[in-house]
């Protein structure tokens, strides 16, 4: 019987758990979702269920060796960041997967930030805003100090994506790409921990560092493959546009957050960029990545559902209005003489129906996007820009963007489970044969409207 060689990627989000099976070509062969139920940890706020996500990571992989049409070559991870699973000597977790939105106590920040420093000076050498919990090297923080008999269990803290690997290796890793992500772990200048990490005997309870482009022998079921360490997930959602492109260019990925993310930014974060709710990841390849954010997919949510309300539309009604240049030349008319407010502020009995409502939100939200975009292009030779994401299919957005930016070449983007192909595409080298296909990406171009 013929078998099609595959990797398998585990792709791990807060809501979605999925699985696939990748060919060579990077085609979808197979796949599977499942979702579940929160559990409360100790204190009663809602956190992941790491008991269900433990068991179907180890039967994940016996269901997969039971398809005999396919030859599982690899297999790799790519989760959410901000999140640990503390194991201890027996590989066992020792405590909830705290929700990194689990509120951070007042005085333990106020405590820490004093000792280290202060806010922005942690902030800089860390490329990490103050976010609490989101930090996610404060929550060893916080066990330390306020329970310390789990810490004292604690043999590994492993980040989600490395965590997930090791149920299948044993082998407990840390990657780059979960320590620089605002994590307040990482030193930037110094390519190190920071000083607090190793003062508060942080560093002894995180795995080796690993590359993420390398892979372990694994033999599980009587078959050997190759393992990948797990990636976090917004830095493996970058890797299949750095494949496919060396030209500079910037990827806006538009979701709750729109995120701007310039890899050819070498400039360090400055205290004002901080301020302006900039931050760095890091690639897979330990290089940082100037990223800024905008939390505009959470206010189209918010002001659509009030559109829809006050014009007694459906409300996905925004879905059907494409763009419209004549409407967006009146707007911008009536804009002018008036100062920029967020699109919240506005009065909808300005607007004599739906669509010229729903321009002006988009036309709000542009406007803070290019505020946004901006802190990160700096003077990088970017020609180009990639949007993918829920915004990359709103044509009034798009148009928009290619109006702000009318020097660059504006495209949306879309990549079939652009997160799994980043896993998959790390470690390409150890289970695939061919050459990287270039039509990973589809691409649509979007030309400077000709507004008069």
């Amino acid at each position: 019987m013929n078998t099609t060689p595959v990797i398998a990627i585990f792709d791990v989000g807060k809501t979605n758990k999925k699985l696939f099976l990748f060919d060579e070509h990077y085609r979808i062969v197979f796949e599977k979702t499942l979702q579940f139920t929160e559990t409360m940890d100790e204190d009663g706020d809602p956190c992941e269920n790491l008991e269900a996500l433990t068991e179907w990571g180890r039967n994940s992989l016996k269901e997969l060796m039971d398809l005999k049409e396919f030859e599982i070559k690899a297999l790799n991870f790519s989760a959410y960041g901000a999140s640990f699973v503390h194991i201890d000597a027996d590989g066992k977790p020792v405590a909830p997967l705290y929700n990194y939105l689990k509120p951070f106590p007042e005085e333990l920040k106020k405590k820490f930030y004093e000792d280290y420093g202060g806010g922005i000076t942690v902030s800089m050498i860390t490329a990490s805003p103050v976010l609490g919990n989101l930090n996610s090297g404060m929550q060893l923080y916080w066990l330390k100090n306020k329970h310390p008999e789990i810490f004292e269990k604690i043999k590994y803290s492993l980040h989600l994506p490395q965590y997930l690997s090791f149920l299948i290796t044993a082998q407990p890793y840390s990657d780059i790409t979960s320590i620089g992500c605002h994590t307040n772990l990482w030193n930037f200048p110094q390519n190190n921990y920071h000083e607090w990490v190793l003062r508060e005997g942080i560093e002894e309870k995180l795995a080796p560092i690993f590359s993420s482009a390398n892979v372990v022998d694994a033999r599980a079921f009587w078959k050997d493959f190759k393992v990948g360490i797990g990636l976090h997930d917004s830095s493996a959602a970058l890797i299949p546009y750095l494949a496919c492109f060396t030209e500079p260019f910037i990827l806006i990925s538009t979701g709750t957050w729109c995120i701007t993310l310039n890899p050819f930014n070498k400039h360090p974060l400055t205290e004002s960029e901080l301020r302006q709710d900039c931050l760095c990841y890091m690639s897979y390849k330990g290089e940082p990545v100037k990223a800024s954010r905008l939390f505009a997919g959470n206010e189209h949510e918010i002001e659509t559902k009030r559109l829809a309300q006050y014009f007694n539309m459906p409300q996905d009604n925004y879905k059907k209005v494409e763009y419209d240049e004549k409407i967006i030349v009146s707007l911008a008319k009536k804009n002018a003489a008036a100062p920029v407010i967020r699109f919240a502020e506005r009065n909808l009995g300005e607007y004599r129906n739906y669509e010229v409502a729903y321009h002006q939100l988009i036309l709000d939200i542009m406007w803070q996007q290019l505020a946004s975009t901006k802190l990160v292009i700096q003077d990088n030779n970017v020609n180009r820009i990639f949007v993918d994401g829920g915004f990359s299919k709103n044509s009034i957005y798009m148009h928009l963007l290619a109006e702000a930016f009318p020097t660059m070449e504006v495209y949306a983007a879309s990549v079939a489970q652009a997160t799994a192909v980043g896993a998959a595409l790390a470690i390409h080298q150890h289970w695939n044969s061919k050459p990287l296909p270039g039509d990973i990406i589809d691409l649509k171009f979007y030309a400077k409207p000709s507004l008069v």
